[in-house]
């Protein structure tokens, strides 16, 4: 069957909407129409070469969406025909199938075990996870990516609790998710930090307490300011900014911990001050929240329809397909929160 998908042919150009095949269901696929995909930082760093060379061109793109199951290919027994389910790069239980290829007059363009800027997409049997149909197609595309790490960041990596303070360096959709999170488990301060006013904004309507502006004086003393010189007990850095990473490190307390998620240009380091080690600061990574799929994506999904996580908030822009290379610059620009390609109806 035929899917219109977009194609990175070639790095810092724009991707290219196609008409391809679609590649026969192989043992451990599921082939799932697509309904709404979040577009994520990866994806740009993808188009910009951040990690250097791509030696997959071309290739197709997108890590988190929701859709309908249409078919199944032998030894799937996670989901069946019919199925609303969210798409995500984390792995859940089900079969590994680490690639496909589509085809396009003869020539082959690749793809991963997941990906979501298309029509139909094949997918990787534990790419994906069943969740209630009452969830709305945009919001469980973010469960996919934006929501589990930064949420899981929180509740997972950090297991903050209520009362804790928290700050969260980078407001796109990672950093407001776990923005949201933590005000819904009730912590303490949760204090925003980015250089643009209106993403400070829209952490502060999803339950940020205080926030700050960093393209406006020290932010280190401000922070210490608001938390009467000691530092917050956890920092989540978001921004992929090296120097911003830290200062994550700097602005914990005595036993605090700060959490990178962001991601630099390949060949870049980050330095630390390795005395505050030594009066028990903590500097982790974190694998996507440290997610569960098959459990904290209906954990997510279910907390929202409880009215306990107002993720509508998240979504600031909305797009087409065919309009898929005007939303990679707008969130190239920064002033994105969460932006979705809506790719098909129910």
């Amino acid at each position: 069957m035929k899917t219109r998908a977009a194609v990175l042919y070639e790095q810092h150009k724009p991707l290219v909407v196609e008409e391809l095949e679609t590649p026969a269901l192989g043992q451990g696929q599921v082939l799932v129409k697509v309904l709404s995909s979040g577009i994520c930082q990866t994806q740009l760093n993808e188009v910009k070469g951040v990690k250097g060379p791509d030696r997959f061109l071309p290739h197709l793109l997108g890590h988190e969406a929701s859709g309908i199951v249409q078919e199944i290919g032998g030894g799937v027994t996670k989901v069946k025909p019919g199925d609303y389910v969210v798409l995500s790069w984390m792995k859940g239980s089900g079969l590994e199938v680490p690639s496909s290829q589509y085809s396009l007059g003869g020539k082959k363009v690749n793809a991963g075990a997941v990906t979501t800027f298309s029509t139909h997409s094949v997918v990787s049997e534990n790419r994906i996870t069943k969740i209630p149909e009452k969830v709305p197609a945009d919001i469980a595309a973010l469960l996919g990516c934006a929501v589990i790490t930064g949420a899981g960041m929180v509740r997972n990596t950090l297991k903050a609790q209520p009362g804790s303070t928290l700050a969260v360096f980078g407001l796109g959709g990672v950093g407001l998710s776990a923005v949201l999170y933590a005000a819904s488990v009730g912590c303490g301060k949760i204090i925003g930090i980015d250089i643009r006013k209106q993403k400070l904004s829209l952490a502060m309507k999803l339950g940020a307490t205080h926030t700050i502006d960093g393209s406006e004086g020290n932010v280190l003393e401000k922070l210490r300011e608001l938390t009467q010189g000691q530092g917050v007990d956890f920092a989540i850095e978001s921004s992929g900014v090296r120097s911003v990473m830290e200062l994550s490190f700097e602005a914990i307390r005595n036993g605090g911990t700060a959490v990178l998620a962001g991601n630099i240009r390949k060949g870049e380091k980050v330095g630390i001050d390795p005395y505050g080690l030594i009066f028990g600061k903590k500097l982790l990574g974190t694998h996507g929240g440290e997610t569960h799929t098959d459990e904290d994506i209906p954990f997510y999904a279910g907390q929202y329809l409880a009215g306990k996580l107002r993720l509508d908030g998240l979504i600031t822009h909305t797009y087409s397909l065919d309009n898929i290379n005007d939303a990679l610059a707008e969130l190239e620009s920064g002033n994105v929160g969460r932006a979705v390609i809506r790719l098909g109806e129910v």
